[in-house]
């Protein structure tokens, strides 16, 4: 008995919907279809933005049963993109997503077919030099209206560059069952390559189609929540009659359904009433938006890449305490954004305070293989030190926040501390840790004051 793989395209057919979906939702979505045992999960085509592309590292590494698809685009830098997303994945899969009609090659994409066949040669190519070995799927847009041979033809050409499987979507609907029997049969006969089919329900036999392309030799069918209970019924009732079977949860698929279409419509997940900031507390519900409100309400002017980072960094906290607060997020921030190339390195440092004397530092800072000596006093020892380090760079900055506390317990703890400095109005955090609570500091300011410096050139 043959196995037929199932895979669902309920996200891509959401973002073609232009449905407004919270990270947390997308998540859900993406767990409760694994859960199904479906053996694909497809995700739509990666805008390329820090947002989506924390949200579908995140649910490749939360999927455990399907592989994860994604579609690479047309150029080289979309295909690193979305490698680079799916890559930690238990499987992962690379589409390459092309018409293949001659009204969407020439009309739509400007492309005939000699350049669509180089085009794909390329990216193939390309996929070649990753790290990890990627399996290629090639998705074929409007096959039904190809010309007479072409899609087989396609196909032979893919067999030769690699491609183990080509996708058959009917993207004008009016494709009858026939007919995606007839194709599929044509390309299994030409060649050894898994055909998938993607049937069109606009005239009502997207399950008819789907059948009669199984029946012609089909390795997979793809739909969404809407038709993933129908093909599990089909499969579960005339598996014999079709000689194939699959590894749906046919008990339970029907109920997942239902729960992922209740997502969809806003039934378990209100985005208007889910607050997933309040009163500066950070909950597991938040997306990157939240986080970036918060941050920017803190003062921070976070860059795309800082923000991804932050945001990737709150999700892995929040996954294990459920909530961050405000102190904790501005501790995140010191630690992961705003990384840059070091001005100042601290050489030496020695500070002397009483009850009975007043406060001194002696700073020793490294700048471009220069060392540089600053000596104040100062109201405490930590005011001193940061006067000395002043006293060398030869500026004052205000300082806008200034937080200590034990990052370890026991008599050796590691002291850490947060230092937010404000220069032109711009606010640049530094975190600094050591067994001596000073030093902590000393190495917090001076975390900040490369920011600030760096900034400035």
């Amino acid at each position: 008995m043959k196995k037929l793989a199932v895979s669902d395209i309920t996200l891509k057919s959401v973002k073609e919907q232009e449905l407004s979906l919270t990270f947390k939702e997308k998540l859900l979505i993406a767990e409760e279809l694994d859960s199904a045992k479906i053996d694909a999960l497809e995700l739509p085509e990666l805008i390329n933005s820090k947002e989506n592309e924390i949200i579908y590292r995140t649910i490749s590494a939360s999927i455990k049963n399907a592989t994860v698809k994604i579609p690479v685009g047309d150029s080289l830098e979309s295909l690193k993109f979305a490698y680079e997303c799916v890559k930690n994945a238990n499987k992962f899969c690379l589409q390459i997503v092309m018409p293949v009609s001659t009204a969407l090659m020439e009309y739509n994409y400007h492309m005939k077919a000699p350049a669509l066949l180089d085009k794909v040669a390329s990216l193939i190519l390309a996929v070649q030099f990753f790290d990890k070995p990627c399996e290629i799927e090639f998705v074929a847009l409007d096959a039904f209206r190809a010309e007479e041979g072409f899609v087989v033809s396609l196909s032979k050409s893919l067999v030769e560059n690699g491609v183990k499987s080509i996708t058959l979507c009917d993207d004008n609907g009016d494709a009858l069952p026939e007919e995606y029997a007839k194709l599929v049969k044509d390309i299994k006969s030409a060649c050894n390559i898994k055909v998938f089919v993607q049937p069109s329900n606009k005239l009502s036999m997207g399950a008819s189609s789907a059948v009669e392309a199984i029946k012609a030799g089909a390795d997979g069918v793809k739909v969404s929540v809407i038709g993933l209970p129908v093909i599990s019924d089909i499969l579960r009732a005339k598996k014999f009659d079709l000689d194939v079977e699959s590894g749906i949860d046919f008990t339970n698929v029907k109920s997942i359904c239902q729960r992922v279409k209740d997502i969809i419509d806003g039934k378990i997940i209100d985005a208007e009433n889910n607050l997933s900031v309040v009163n500066g507390v950070i909950n597991d519900t938040a997306n990157i938006k939240d986080v970036l409100k918060l941050s920017s309400q803190l003062g921070y002017e976070l860059s795309d890449e800082d923000i991804g980072k932050v945001f990737e960094e709150v999700k892995k906290l929040t996954a294990t305490k459920s909530s961050i607060d405000q102190n904790e997020l501005e501790t995140v921030i010191a630690s992961t954004a705003m990384q840059v190339p070091s001005t100042y390195h601290l050489v030496n440092y020695v500070v002397n305070s009483g009850n009975n004397i007043p406060a001194t530092a002696n700073i020793i800072l490294e700048k471009n293989g220069e060392k540089f000596t600053g000596v104040s006093t100062g109201d405490g020892p930590i005011d001193a030190a940061f006067n000395a380090i002043e006293q060398i760079i030869g500026h004052h900055y205000e300082l806008d926040d200034f937080q200590v506390h034990a990052a370890t317990k026991g008599k050796s703890a590691v002291g850490s501390s947060i230092i937010r400095l404000r220069a032109d109005g711009k606010l640049y955090p530094g975190n600094g840790a050591s067994t001596d609570i000073i030093g902590a500091c000393i190495r917090a300011y001076i975390n900040a004051l490369n920011k600030i410096v760096y900034g400035e050139n």
